[in-house]
């Protein structure tokens, strides 16, 4: 009987960490964002299957150090947040190739359009909520009083996080500097936040302020709207990397990768 009551308060706990998943998708269809339902599965499938490189990962790169800030900061910013936001690089880099986001075009000369960054930075907040939604599953299996607690947390600073990677992602090929700059930034996030959390005289809500104020710019990036600018070049590229004019006329989708034909029915 008490297994059975644990496992239906582990339940329940996942459940509520779900929310925050549930909560974008509803904000991405609402907002009429062109990301279908089975994109936005697999992006999330993405980000939690970045749980495992980052688990090996961190297990290659646990040696004791002379305890002082060197230590610190090599735990906090490299061995977790560093491995894992490189995880999370890997995971997307392969999602983004299966689905043509990064294929570049004929003129592989020109930078990427506003909207296919944008696309990516959606796309990596949904993998940042997938890791966090299986880091609090294997933390809950173990502890289920932290789980309720890294829902509020852990999903804000993982979706916050796997944004800036998911830009990164797709700029890494026309403009790396740009793309280098979004993963330390993601890193330093995420090591900011990890140290607050363990180090005494930081309060617990420093740490949580340092999560939901990155998700909120996050939030702002995205909702600044997938449309170019006048002063943008006439030719964009759309999901698979061709040139279009459709991308932004409302309501029209590119035809793209398999996955976005795979979720035009849903």
């Amino acid at each position: 009987m008490p297994y059975m009551y644990g496992s239906w308060v582990l339940l329940i706990l996942i459940l509520i960490s779900s929310l925050p998943v549930i909560a974008v998708y509803i904000w991405f269809r609402l907002a009429k964002y062109q990301l279908s339902l089975v994109r936005f599965l697999f992006a999330l499938l993405a980000g939690a299957a970045a749980f495992f490189p980052a688990l090996i990962l961190q297990g290659l790169l646990s040696f004791s150090m002379p305890s002082g800030k060197a230590a610190l900061f090599y735990h906090f910013f490299v061995r977790i947040a560093f491995t894992e936001e490189i995880s999370r690089l890997l995971m997307l880099f392969i999602f983004f190739l299966i689905s043509g986001l990064v294929k570049p075009a004929e003129s592989s000369g020109r930078p990427l359009s506003y909207n296919t960054v944008k696309r990516g930075t959606a796309i990596g907040l949904v993998a940042g909520l997938g890791f966090a939604l299986l880091e609090s599953a294997v933390f809950g299996a173990s502890d289920t009083g932290v789980l309720l607690i890294r829902a509020v947390t852990a999903a804000p600073l993982h979706g916050a996080c796997g944004s800036r990677i998911g830009a990164a992602a797709v700029l890494f090929r026309t403009n790396p500097i740009q793309a280098v700059f979004r993963i330390l930034t993601a890193t330093a996030i995420h090591g900011v936040y990890d140290l607050m959390v363990v180090l005494p005289g930081f309060p617990a809500i420093a740490a949580v302020l340092v999560a939901i104020s990155a998700l909120v710019s996050t939030i702002l990036i995205i909702k600044g709207g997938w449309v170019t600018d006048e002063n943008e070049p006439s030719a964009d590229y759309t999901w698979s990397g061709e040139s279009t004019s459709l991308e932004h006329q409302p309501g029209l989708k590119s035809e793209g990768s398999p996955l976005d034909k795979a979720g035009e029915n849903q």
